[in-house]
């Protein structure tokens, strides 16, 4: 059932876009007759949709491209709750949590298909491959943080490619760290990753990169790297993979792609 359902969120999201005058705050909510936009402090949530009171919450206080995801995932539960069929479906099919959790997620479908059309996706994959130079593009281009992107991007993706998101964060000495290590306290680290159908492996969070590995050497000298090198699991194994690595600021965005189908299970 949540196949079907994704294809007929995506269905109404882009349907919902195309009408649209632009896809800016203003322009966003010009679609939703009668509805208005609240930005306010909310504490953990980062918003909210009231069908009875017509009004979409935003939280004031978190970044702005992660607002405009946000009120595009709030648009999404306007746009099912107005679609009796499907809503009928989801009950049926669904109940208790499991019914909130699969709600959240075709949201979530709904403003990836608002923000990052199928047609934007086709065009950087396109003209740049499934590389990190695409996934920054996308996340400059639809205005929209990189851990939204990288999902859509790898979903998007026919190559075999795990997309990451990688920064230097703090980290807790743990035992037999050495004491270099433990006056450090901070590592470069996987923030997020996302892999395209077909990949059957994943990159956890926090995930450490070696020093000598192109993703570190990028966010070093500043400078994008391309080049065969390997997948950097936490497990030690490293799986060969063509890296195409994306330096920006302080993060680095960047692309494994397998040169084969890779067996099941997180490293």
């Amino acid at each position: 059932m949540l196949a079907p359902a994704k294809t007929r969120m995506r269905e109404l999201a882009a349907a919902y876009a195309q009408a649209l005058p632009g896809l800016d705050t203003h322009s966003l909510m010009s679609g939703l007759d009668g509805v208005t936009l609240t930005f306010m402090a909310m504490g953990d949530r980062d918003g909210a949709y009231d069908p009875e009171h017509r009004v979409i919450l935003i939280n004031s206080r978190v970044r702005p491209e992660r607002q405009r995801f946000t009120l595009a995932h709030e648009i999404g539960h306007a746009l099912l709750l107005g679609d009796d069929d499907l809503l009928s479906d989801l009950h049926d099919s669904f109940e208790g949590d499991r019914l909130e959790e699969v709600i959240e997620t075709l949201c979530n479908v709904a403003a990836a298909a608002i923000l990052m059309p199928e047609a934007l996706t086709a065009e950087l994959l396109t003209r740049f491959g499934p590389s990190g130079r695409a996934l920054a593009e996308l996340t400059r281009r639809a205005d929209v943080s990189a851990s939204s992107a990288i999902y859509t991007l790898a979903e998007r993706s026919d190559a075999l490619v795990i997309y990451a998101v990688c920064a230097v964060t703090r980290i807790d000495a743990e035992p037999g760290d050495s004491e270099e290590e433990h006056l450090s306290g901070k590592a470069l680290t996987v923030r997020a990753s996302s892999a395209a159908a077909g990949v059957k492996y994943s990159l956890r969070p926090g995930t450490p990169i070696p020093d000598d590995h192109p993703v570190a050497v990028a966010l070093d000298t500043g400078i994008p790297i391309t080049q065969d090198s390997y997948i950097p699991f936490r497990s030690g194994r490293k799986m060969p993979a063509y890296v195409d690595v994306f330096p920006e600021r302080n993060r680095v965005l960047v692309s494994f792609t397998l040169p084969f189908k890779a067996g099941k299970d997180e490293i």
